[in-house]
C-alpha cells in the first residue's frame, strides 16, 4: 500500500497518485539499519544510517520543513496501523544490555559522512509502502517542471515504530523551542532608532561541527 504526502493537501493520509521521475542513482535505494534526526530553526533533518558497515556511515540525509515532517509522521503512523491490521505489531528490536548511552555528537564524530551527503536532499512530498518484512519510503521533490524522487529508503518493519517515536520527539522539541522564543524588543540601547532589532538565538541551540542547529548541552 502506498501513502503520499503533499504539504498542500489538507488530508495527507488520503491516497493520491504522485508521478515522479526516478534518477538511476536513486532507483535502487538504500537499506537503512539506523537513523537519527535533529531540528533546526526552519527544518527537520533525518539521517538514515548504515550502522552494520564499518565504519558506520550516513547513507541518506533528508531535509524537510516542520510542516512536511508533521505530515510525513502522520503518513507513517497510518501505514503502521495498516501494517499492524494485516500482519500484527512488528517485533521489538533486541537491545544490547552492555551498550552505554552515547550523545548524538559522539555518534556523529565516529560516523563517516560522504561529501555528497553533507547538504542532504530536500523533500516536500513522500510515498510510503510496505511488505510483510519492510517499509519503503520515497522522498520526493515536487518542483516545476517535474517531480523527482530525491531519496529512496528501505527500513525493516521493526524499525518503523522507533522512527515514529524519534520524529515525534523531535517535533515536540521544535514546538517547545518555538514557544520559548520571545519577540525581540522594538528598541534597545544598542540599536539606534530605525535599525532592525537584534534577535537572540533559539534556546538550547548551539554549534556542532557539520551539524547546523544541532542541540548541544549547556556549557558550565
Amino acid at each position: 500500500m502506498t501513502q503520499p504526502l503533499n504539504p498542500q493537501l489538507p488530508h495527507p493520509q488520503e491516497p493520491r497518485h504522485i508521478s515522479a521521475r526516478i534518477p538511476e542513482k536513486v532507483a535502487k535505494g538504500i537499506v537503512a539499519t539506523g537513523f537519527m534526526s535533529f531540528v533546526g530553526p526552519n527544518e527537520v533533518v533525518i539521517d538514515f544510517l548504515q550502522i552494520i558497515a564499518r565504519p558506520a556511515h550516513l547513507a541518506s540525509r533528508v531535509v524537510m520543513t516542520p510542516v512536511v515532517a508533521e505530515q510525513f509522521l502522520a503518513v507513517l503512523r497510518e501505514n503502521l496501523s495498516r501494517y499492524t491490521a494485516s500482519f500484527g505489531q512488528p517485533p521489538a528490536l533486541p537491545k544490547n544490555p552492555e551498550a552505554q548511552p552515547r550523545t548524538p555528537q559522539e555518534i556523529y564524530d565516529e560516523l563517516k559522512i560522504p561529501d555528497e551527503q553533507l547538504p542532504g536532499v530536500y523533500a516536500n512530498a513522500c510515498l510510503v509502502g510496505h511488505t510483510p518484512a519492510e517499509f519503503a519510503i520515497d522522498f520526493i521533490t515536487t518542483f516545476m517542471p517535474h517531480a523527482v524522487v530525491s531519496s529512496r529508503v528501505y527500513l525493516a518493519a521493526p524499525r518503523v515504530p522507533p522512527l515514529i517515536d524519534t520524529l515525534s520527539n523531535v517535533l515536540e522539541k521544535y514546538h517547545r523551542q518555538r514557544q520559548q522564543q520571545m519577540p525581540p524588543p522594538p528598541f534597545s540601547p544598542g540599536n539606534p532608532p530605525g535599525s532592525p532589532p537584534g534577535r537572540e538565538p533559539p534556546p538550547n541551540y548551539g554549534n556542532a561541527p557539520g551539524i547546523p542547529g544541532f542541540p548541544t548541552p549547556p556549557q558550565n
